[in-house]
């Protein structure tokens, strides 16, 4: 059993998924679901070639798959020197606020502990206010402030929270 299939195992024995929902590591044949999850949940999201890339470079990918197969949500790591880095996280609009994101979480921290990382590190615009107490909720906290560091509206630049969980095996079977 590989590293990702050892923490999408145990996080589902901790935290079932609903009813034929499954997760699996994400691929080619993924991406078009996953950019129009992209499109609908961020004003400014990741093209599809920004998925592809991620997968050519090695990063991890898992989509989250409803009970008709159909792509629900996602998220996409790069493990760095030291850390696990959440690139990407979304969960589909209309399953959004039933715990899935928080699911897909779980799932980052236990594949952060099963490639041998301690901590989980994000960047977060601070105007995505579900999205920052949902990771305080899960235990992130605010490390720092990129400055002018995403795309916003006229022309203008946001800047971006950066926020670091230390990743513990307590509340997650990482292997």
């Amino acid at each position: 059993m590989s590293l990702i299939e050892n923490a999408l195992a145990g996080v589902i024995a901790q935290a079932p998924l609903p009813a034929g929902w499954r997760a699996e590591r994400m691929t080619a044949l993924d991406l078009a679901g996953v950019a129009a999850i992209e499109q609908a949940a961020f004003t400014f999201p990741w093209s599809r070639g920004n998925f592809e890339d991620s997968l050519k470079s090695g990063h991890i990918g898992i989509v989250l798959r409803d009970g008709g197969n159909e792509v629900a949500g996602y998220l996409i790591l790069m493990p760095v020197v030291d850390e696990m880095h959440l690139l990407n996280v979304a969960v589909a609009p209309a399953w959004q606020r039933q715990g899935l994101g928080r699911w897909l979480l779980r799932l980052a921290t236990a594949l952060t502990l099963v490639h041998g990382f301690g901590s989980l590190l994000l960047e977060v615009r601070p105007s995505n206010t579900g999205a920052i107490s949902l990771y305080h909720r899960v235990g992130f906290s605010e490390i720092g402030r990129r400055k002018r560091y995403y795309p916003a509206e006229n022309n203008t630049r946001e800047d971006a929270l950066v926020m670091r969980m230390v990743c513990e095996a307590s509340g997650v079977e990482a292997a």
